[in-house]
């Protein structure tokens, strides 16, 4: 069986609701209505987080709690990148989506050599930098911070030297050097960017699998063509936020967008991906049940982190 370690990072500061750090814990009151053992198999590791910040107030409006967000990057990536040295598989369940930037910086520093793809199940392109960001929340950056990316042809504010001053140390966690190519990014049901988003979009010709696209080609079809866009990367990391999922099943989480995937197609899209050898960490993202009464979210949530795992340890 595949040495697989949960990775719990109940980091909130970086979305624009609270909340998310409390996604975890639903996760596993999820797993108790549904009586699975889920959470007996793995033991997991608690990643330090930066909501006590939160109290603190934010002076950076360009890069909500920049100070924070920076200090649990690099607590998420020493974690990652120490399981990735062990060769061990790192199934992350995260609060806000800017934690994947130390995941993915992680990953990259265990094996620097190995080309990384990246396979973005989201509504969001996560591309925002501080110059272009509209809100200013830094789950929004991600992966322009593994890119390296300023994106300065389309900047629309003018970022504090202290703001630019932590951007400048988050990018180079892990080394001064993009983590990723953003041609070997392929987005999953991305369907609410901005015209920053969009131009980075554009000029990398990411490819982006509208969820009108998953439902034509159908899943299998993704899964192979969104393999194939990623046949000369070494290594492949998925990142599952599950605002990915239709606004009408996703109330429990901060972003909601319509438009997005059933539970159903995400269950088999993951499955199916995880599926692929290369793939070395699996991450699920966005959970906030304060927005739920029913924990709803969180029980979907739960069911695509279950079967995928069950899909990854068969397929060993």
């Amino acid at each position: 069986m595949r040495n697989i370690k949960l990775v719990e990072v109940r980091s909130e500061i970086a979305a624009g609701t609270r909340g998310a750090s409390l996604g975890i814990d639903a996760l596993k009151i999820a797993s108790l209505d549904k009586k699975s053992d889920f959470f007996t198999k793995f033991d997991p590791i608690n990643v330090p987080d930066a909501n006590n910040y939160l109290w603190k107030g934010n002076k950076f409006p360009h890069a909500k709690y920049i100070d924070g967000v920076y200090q649990v990057l690099k607590n998420v990536y020493s974690t990652i990148e120490s399981l990735r040295l062990e060769k061990v598989f790192p199934i992350v369940l995260a609060g806000d989506h800017s934690t994947a930037a130390g995941t993915i910086m992680g990953i990259k520093a265990a094996d620097p050599e190995k080309r990384l793809g990246v396979i973005w199940i989201d509504a969001h392109a996560d591309l925002h930098t501080p110059y272009t960001t509209p809100s200013g929340n830094m789950h929004g950056m991600p992966l322009a911070m593994t890119a390296q990316l300023d994106n300065k042809d389309c900047q629309v504010n003018e970022p504090t030297e202290e703001t630019i001053h932590f951007w400048e140390r988050i990018k180079k966690i892990g080394g001064d050097f993009p983590k990723i190519d953003p041609q070997d990014i392929v987005f999953i049901s991305v369907r609410d960017t901005e015209k920053p988003e969009d131009y980075l979009i554009d000029k990398y010709g990411i490819r982006n699998f509208k969820t009108e696209e998953v439902r034509k080609l159908g899943i299998q079809k993704v899964a192979e063509e969104t393999l194939e866009i990623l046949k000369d990367c070494d290594q492949i990391y998925i990142s599952f936020d599950v605002d990915s999922l239709d606004s009408s099943i996703s109330v429990g989480t901060g972003t909601p967008v319509p438009n997005g995937l059933t539970v159903e197609e995400a269950i088999t899209l993951n499955a199916e991906l995880i599926k692929d050898k290369r793939v070395c960490c699996w991450e699920i993202v966005e959970v906030n049940p304060t927005l739920d009464t029913e924990n709803t979210m969180a029980e979907n949530a739960f069911e695509i982190l279950e079967i995928t795992t069950n899909s990854l340890v068969e397929h060993f």
